[in-house]
């Protein structure tokens, strides 16, 4: 069964680690989640909420853990070297691929001490 607020904090792990300050440093540096402001954590929820809807059946056929969705869909949505396709799904793969990308990428950035997408 999926947990949301599991797949919701590996996402959130997964841009952290794969994102950079201005300094080019990784975000998970210096920051955790408690410097995301609410809007942009509002933002992820919603986002990886409406993507489990959409992936539907496609994510339990998967069998993936929900930290494995989690970072995935971080990965996936924003072009990351690794993601669903990635990881031997065959078809299953390819349609989560397709979910992902619909949602776009995001940037995240720092302004007034608070991490924004």
């Amino acid at each position: 069964m999926i947990n949301i607020d599991t797949v919701l904090q590996h996402y959130i792990l997964a841009a952290l680690w794969s994102s950079f300050d201005d300094d080019d440093e990784l975000l998970d540096t210096n920051y955790t989640k408690s410097d995301i402001h609410i809007d942009t954590l509002n933002k992820m929820r919603s986002d990886c909420i409406e993507f489990i809807h959409d992936a539907g059946t496609l994510l339990e056929e998967s069998r993936l853990s929900s930290e494995q969705i989690g970072h995935d869909f971080w990965f996936t949505r924003n072009g990351h070297g690794v993601g669903f396709w990635d990881k031997e799904l065959g078809k299953i793969g390819d349609d989560l691929t397709d979910i992902c990308i619909k949602y776009g990428t995001i940037d995240l950035y720092i302004a007034n001490d608070w991490i924004y997408s």
